[in-house]
């Protein structure tokens, strides 16, 4: 690899532009291209000296797809930077580093520590899996000087997604989907719409407040009178619902996971609302908060439901993997052009293929001397 990138990458401008300070990289699915999307940010935050600090959510790094058993990237570190990973993964790293202390956070492999990369190599990284651990390693690695820590995400998991935890998101995507470049396109959408739900208008905002500061599930009438609060979990959620399915329910909040019974509790009120001839104000955390799929939301939404996120997610950009290890491959040039178009809102990057673009035609100017076009040109 160039020790050297001669260039920002438009997705590097992009996390530069919007002076993010902790970035989540996650995937749709394994073998979507997101340990690729990590190292290219890593290589990046590299060339232009930014400090870096790097954990994770679950384990990432290891030779191989702990589900499917394909080869898989390594998670490539650079000098300097830092890494906060389970103690039991520090023999297989493939660098020297210096431990610089633990955390006294548990899990699975032993103590989550911090340590310092004295070279260029590949690790193995494993990190906290709960939220609240997670942001104290956040804080940590920011107090020894890291101006970006990236978090990179695991299979099934998007909580380290949430703008409680991270100020922006990476969400890669690509053939591994299953389907054509039509399904990918479709399934990253329907995604996107989930992540992605609108704010909460400020009125309303206000008034379910509480509940995301200290926890639980408010129930407010069409008027805005409150009927019900309590700081109790989400999964006990759905009968309290429903025991005011005949109460005018106006507004309801949940600070916490939303899976398909309290969803079941929730289409049921807008259902009944909607046969009121009056719409019912859904208010969760954000996008990772919710355990249901695009139609589901649909089906609320034509019920009357409006659905909104108590704080936004913000997509700092796609990256496409047009490779399956499971057959069914994309070319790479069609996939990013058809992506372009269907999420012209988004910044959208196959950083294998633009790299290599980049890499070509450096090559170029430099066969023929011309030096000033490969720093404007590129």
């Amino acid at each position: 690899m160039d020790m050297k990138a001669s260039t920002q990458s438009s997705l590097w401008q992009r996390i530069r532009q919007a002076q993010v300070e902790t970035l989540a990289v996650m995937g749709m699915a394994k073998n979507t291209g997101k340990t690729v999307a990590l190292n290219h940010v890593l290589a990046q935050a590299q060339a232009a000296q930014v400090p870096v600090g790097v954990t994770s959510i679950g384990r990432d790094g290891e030779d191989r797809d702990q589900v499917f058993l394909f080869p898989k990237p390594p998670v490539l570190i650079w000098p300097g930077s830092l890494v906060a990973t389970a103690r039991d993964t520090l023999p297989r790293a493939k660098l020297k580093f210096k431990l610089l202390g633990g955390t006294g956070i548990d899990s699975p492999m032993g103590e989550i520590v911090i340590v310092k990369a004295l070279e260029y190599g590949e690790m193995e990284i494993a990190g906290a899996s709960r939220s609240s651990d997670q942001q104290r390693i956040i804080h940590r690695l920011k107090q020894a000087g890291c101006e970006l820590v990236v978090l990179d995400g695991a299979l099934g998991r998007s909580h380290h997604a949430s703008p409680a935890i991270a100020d922006g998101v990476i969400l890669a995507t690509g053939a591994a989907l299953g389907g054509g470049i039509g399904d990918v396109l479709r399934k990253t959408g329907d995604r996107l719409a989930i992540l992605g739900l609108p704010p909460v208008p400020a009125e309303t905002g206000a008034r379910v407040q509480d509940v995301f500061a200290r926890g639980g599930v408010g129930l407010w009438d069409g008027q805005g009178r409150l009927l019900y609060r309590a700081e109790i979990a989400s999964l006990n959620a759905a009968s309290v619902l429903l025991a005011y399915a005949e109460r005018d329910v106006g507004t309801l909040a949940v600070s916490g996971a939303v899976g398909r019974l309290l969803w079941k509790a929730i289409s049921q009120l807008a259902a009944l609302r909607s046969a009121a001839s009056q719409g019912l104000q859904i208010v969760v955390a954000d996008g990772t908060k919710l355990f249901v799929d695009a139609l589901e939301v649909q089906a609320l939404t034509r019920a009357g439901g409006r659905l909104y996120g108590y704080r936004s997610i913000r997509i700092l950009g796609l990256t496409l993997n047009p490779f399956s290890p499971m057959g069914g491959s994309f070319e790479g040039r069609e996939f990013l052009h058809h992506a372009r178009e269907a999420f012209s809102g988004y910044d959208v990057s196959d950083v294998v293929l633009e790299s290599g673009a980049a890499q070509e035609l450096e090559q170029q100017q430099l066969n023929t001397g011309d030096l000033h076009h490969v720093a404007t040109a590129t």
